[in-house]
């Protein structure tokens, strides 16, 4: 039982890898609906914690982001990850904050306010 239950969780690693590789790009309104069931967490916004949160979980929409939005989560990225650490650089922040801030101009430009 104990070998099958092995190769059962070897295939299932070797099929999580390969969906991993053939993932398509999202369009522009399914990276909204993604990234809106993100922002709407309030547990994403508390502290470094939430910072780390956020991140972790806007990380997998960025690989797979419409081209519109892609750059936006970069910039969240950046900011989220300088601002989770222990001890961040703030004249990094500072000058991440601009990148932020349009990206979050750019999250309601395409998004708008109902999430797409």
């Amino acid at each position: 039982m104990k070998k099958f239950a092995t190769a059962l969780f070897a295939a299932g690693l070797v099929a999580s890898a390969t969906a991993c590789t053939a993932t398509h790009q999202l369009t522009t309104a399914e990276t909204c609906e993604r990234i809106q069931a993100v922002v709407s967490n309030p547990a994403n916004n508390a502290g470094k914690t939430g910072m780390n949160n956020l991140a972790n979980q806007i990380r997998p929409i960025h690989a797979v982001a419409s081209d519109d939005l892609k750059p936006a989560l970069a910039s969240i990225l950046a900011y989220t990850d300088e601002q989770a650490k222990e001890n961040p650089d703030k004249d990094k922040l500072a000058g991440l904050q601009s990148g932020y801030q349009e990206a979050g101009a750019t999250y309601s430009k395409f998004c708008g306010q109902a999430g797409g």
